[in-house]
């Protein structure tokens, strides 16, 4: 699995002749540089001089499902940004797959064209319809292809989004709060889908959410961040699939909460 590399200094200046600081930009390693999906030591991300994650370090096995919780500003979207490479002003070493995709919460990017076309949106060389059309049928949205994106229902519109991530097959998914805007039925349907999908696809994937329930239900490992860093870890021992009342559940759930604190937001479970 070949994965990306970033090893790039903060964004304030540093004279040229300085010959200790580590080279900057992207560096391609094959299959065997690491046995992790994803590896991060030492980063440091700042805005305004505020470090908004503070020497963090991560690993994620590959076919892992992490679940990332903590309280709003934390910098767990701010690090699912850079695990995607879209935020590369940071300090500290990433290596995550060259294969990877980013879904969040319900978009529909061009709402006037057709679903299997949005699906396809920045892939590239010229794909045919019938690769969205199969990832569509994974996501059980085959009757929509044809339809509008505008038409979508959020439900179907969250699907849509899964679809666009996992036609790039990654090694590595991340999703922030991809189900944040559902109703609690839909949002449970959804859920099931995507522990589906992990399943059979096999990737790693992160899962930035503020549902405690929902971090319990899918993940292999939870992990709360705090001030920038990752605070607390847990490994979700029963079996799938999981039922939210299930007494160890409940425990593991309860004990979350409280390191979470009351200013935690969560969603119940349907």
């Amino acid at each position: 699995m070949a994965t990306d590399v970033h090893r790039t200094q903060s964004s304030q200046k540093t004279p040229a002749a300085a010959p200790d600081k580590a080279p900057t930009g992207l560096r391609q390693h094959g299959p065997a540089a690491s046995v992790s999906a994803v590896r991060v030591e030492g980063l440091t991300r700042a805005f305004d001089g505020h470090a908004v994650i503070d020497n963090l370090r991560l690993d994620v096995r590959p076919g892992e499902f992490v679940a990332l919780l903590g309280r709003r500003g934390c910098g767990k979207s701010t690090l699912l940004r850079i695990l995607a490479g879209l935020d590369r002003d940071i300090t500290g070493t990433v290596l995550v797959p060259r294969r990877k995709a980013f879904a969040f919460q319900a978009t529909r990017p061009t709402p006037w064209q057709k679903v299997w076309r949005n699906v396809l949106l920045g892939l590239p060389g010229k794909p045919e319809r019938a690769v969205a059309e199969r990832v569509l049928a994974e996501v059980g949205l085959t009757h929509r292809a044809r339809s509008r994106s505008r038409a979508l229902s959020e439900g179907e519109a969250q699907r849509a989004s899964l679809a666009r991530a996992l036609v790039r097959d990654p090694d590595l998914l991340l999703l922030d709060e991809p189900f944040g805007t559902l109703d609690a039925p839909t949002r449970a349907e959804a859920r099931r889908l995507l522990g589906e999908l992990w399943q059979r696809r096999g990737c790693a994937v992160v899962l930035v959410t503020h549902d405690v329930a929902e971090a319990v239900l899918l993940a292999d490992r939870v992990l709360v961040m705090e001030e920038g860093a990752i605070a607390y870890e847990t490994t979700v021992e029963p079996d799938r699939p999981r039922d939210i009342t299930d007494p160890r559940l409940t425990e593991l759930r309860a004990e979350l909460l409280a390191r979470l604190g009351s200013g935690m937001a969560t969603a119940e479970a349907a």
